[in-house]
């Protein structure tokens, strides 16, 4: 624990740490007291494998040793910048990892990029992570629970972080340390608490230049539901951080995360079919 905290520099959130060597999942660890803790405990809980890990849409998310996987408890005023634009707080998890890694020093160029929802990928190439945030209401606030898995130290299923490190000081000649998952844990705490601070006083146009440095989307062209239906153009994310794509006519319309998808191989925003 002492990577962790070297490297935490937030308020409140990650002040306490629950901690499991192999749980389910860390999601539902907070049901039963998140309502009656003080408001400056910033719990996160912390597992080094889960069970019954769960993605966006109930996709079942695999949880190898390496993989760096937490849920962490977060309050967001209802009457908020924020709070009235809360899909963007998945968005501003997915964000923070990437900016745990690309502020470090020399780790810059790492290519980590965002996938609209609420992706991690390598370039345009693989996923290597995600957010899921689930949400309610309880005197004034959202209690949220953001929960982020990304790979780190394991190359399996698809490709992580320290695979990245190592390539780059291939290509570069570099000698870039791996990094551990205590210190991408806290380091992405940081910059989750660190970004909502500035997007609940300056509203979202702080935030949206550290997301589109990220992101994969920006003027992308891409067909609605089949390779053959209806080509938009990607805008950005709207007011509520909606998908906003424009249409042939012109017009600019939103796309919920919820239900959607991005297919990057086929270039296609399908809606995932439920089961």
């Amino acid at each position: 624990m002492e990577a962790y905290q070297n490297h935490l520099h937030t308020k409140v959130l990650g002040n306490v740490v629950l901690y499991s060597e192999v749980i389910p999942t860390t999601m539902t660890l907070f049901e039963g007291f998140m309502f009656q803790v003080e408001e400056n405990v910033g719990t996160v809980a912390i597992a080094t494998r889960m069970t019954q890990g769960k993605g966006r849409g109930g996709n079942a998310w695999i949880s190898p040793i390496g993989c760096a996987m937490f849920s962490v408890h977060v309050r967001i005023p209802i009457q908020s910048n924020l709070g009235q634009r809360l899909p963007y707080l998945q968005h501003i998890a997915s964000a923070a990892v990437v900016e745990a890694v690309s502020s470090l020093d020399g780790y810059e160029n790492i290519d980590l990029r965002l996938k609209w929802p609420n992706d991690i990928y390598y370039g345009d190439k693989m996923k290597l992570g995600g957010v899921i945030v689930n949400s309610c209401c309880w005197e004034n606030k959202f209690h949220a629970i953001i929960g982020c898995g990304f790979n780190v130290n394991n190359s399996d299923p698809t490709i992580c972080i320290n695979d990245l490190v190592a390539r780059y000081n291939h290509e570069c000649d570099t000698n870039l340390l791996p990094l551990t998952r205590e210190l991408l844990i806290a380091r992405t705490l940081t910059y989750i608490e660190r970004i909502i601070e500035n997007f609940q006083l300056y509203g979202k146009d702080s935030f949206l230049p550290i997301y589109y440095k990220h992101w994969l989307h920006s003027g992308m062209q891409v067909h609605l539901e089949k390779e053959d239906g209806p080509e938009v153009e990607i805008v950005g994310l709207d007011d509520m951080g909606f998908l906003a794509v424009k249409n042939q006519s012109g017009q600019v319309v939103s796309v919920q995360p919820d239900g959607n998808s991005f297919d990057m191989m086929k270039n296609l925003l399908v809606t995932k079919a439920r089961p």
